[in-house]
């Protein structure tokens, strides 16, 4: 399958960029445009790029621009999407930093609809709230919330994971209740990766797996772990994988990736990519 990568920079006067993606030296290069790896969605994007020169696949594409946090960025983004999306030919879409906005997501999902084959659709971040908030995270087929992010998804009234009714403080909630109450509440994709100390991979019909091993509490500090999983399990669904076999594999590579580094928590998110190819072949015979 191909694959779209759609977010932002936080970077502000980045105007609209898409196209191929090449990761080098600890760049992203699209077009002429280069930005930094450090986390968010130029992570997300590093590790794709990897993922799919180690697997034989084409690399990713990108659609992004830059966006501080004033949602301008955003916005052109969704606009330019919800603009091609019809003459697209990627097969797998994963959302990934994008301001709420439930009126372009409506726009975006209708034209998804007149498509003669809908694309797997992943949500990673911000994109998992306007889903839920829009009342269509069942149209997705992966979240990958943490379990903060797991919280928001379980309580059906709080419009942002800051009004959560005091479930980030109930202990008494494990998490495979809070994935109970978000499909309960249809504000689940049809798969999930709770990522934590321990994840989960679960669907409607509970939980799928637990992956707790290896446990590397140095990464537990380390800013973007979460933008290397969303990377990495894209790229291999987008390889052809099928979807809970690649959450699980994927879950596995990531922890795999710091046993192999062993890292302090001054790392960053970029300085786990050199492991990335060993961490794959560890994990075929990881049980």
């Amino acid at each position: 399958m191909s694959l779209l990568i759609v977010g932002t920079v936080p970077s502000d006067g980045v105007p609209v960029v898409e196209g191929r993606c090449i990761h080098r030296d600890g760049q992203i290069r699209i077009g002429h445009h280069e930005f930094p790896v450090n986390r968010g969605t130029p992570a997300l994007i590093a590790f794709a790029c990897e993922m799919a020169g180690l697997l034989g696949a084409d690399p990713p594409q990108a659609l992004l621009a830059g966006d501080i946090g004033k949602g301008d960025g955003s916005e052109k983004v969704y606009r330019r999407l919800c603009e091609t999306v019809l003459n697209r030919e990627q097969e797998f879409i994963v959302f990934h930093y994008l301001m709420p906005d439930v009126h372009w997501l409506g726009q975006i999902m209708l034209r998804i609809q007149e498509l003669s084959t809908r694309p797997v659709m992943v949500a990673d971040a911000g994109f998992m709230y306007v889903a839920k908030m829009g009342g269509m995270a069942q149209e997705f087929d992966v979240f990958t919330p943490d379990v903060g992010e797991m919280a928001f998804l379980a309580d059906d009234s709080a419009p942002h994971p800051f009004y959560t009714r005091g479930f980030l403080l109930n202990e008494s909630l494990s998490v495979p209740e809070l994935i109970s109450m978000a499909y309960e509440k249809e504000n689940a994709a049809k798969y999930l990766i709770v990522k934590g100390k321990t994840d989960y991979v679960a669907s409607r019909e509970g939980i799928l797996a637990k992956i707790c091993e290896p446990s590397i509490e140095n990464m537990e500090p380390i800013g973007g772990t979460g933008d290397s999983l969303t990377g990495v399990v894209s790229a291999l669904i987008a390889a052809g994988e099928d979807i809970q076999n690649a959450a699980v594999t994927a879950c596995k590579i990531n922890r795999i990736m710091g046993l192999l580094a062993q890292p302090t928590p001054a790392w960053g998110i970029k300085d786990f990519l050199p492991f990335l190819s060993n961490a794959i072949e560890e994990a075929k015979n990881c049980p």
